[in-house]
């Protein structure tokens, strides 16, 4: 047995993620609806707490977009500020 040869017990991945997009720009949306609170649940993880840029891959302008909407939509009551299970 060669002393450089190096044995994983798994196999180690190689394969690439996926590349983060603005679903906004990509689907040509301008304006983000407070009313529709379904879609504003993508944003919201399970505690209700927003979900940050870098996990979502919204642009700059459409997060704050998203971010008022939640706000207007919680102002609403037609989502919650603090919920146990979300989804």
């Amino acid at each position: 047995m060669a002393r450089n040869e190096i044995k994983y017990l798994t196999a180690i991945r190689t394969e690439k993620r996926q590349k983060k997009y603005c679903r906004f720009k990509k689907m040509g949306i301008r304006y983000v609806d407070y009313k529709d609170a379904e879609f504003l649940k993508k944003f919201l993880n399970e505690q209700g707490k927003m979900l940050p840029r870098r996990i979502t891959g919204n642009s700059l302008k459409f997060q704050r977009k998203v971010s008022d909407a939640v706000k207007r939509a919680r102002q609403m009551a037609l989502l919650p500020y603090v919920t146990d299970l979300m989804k």
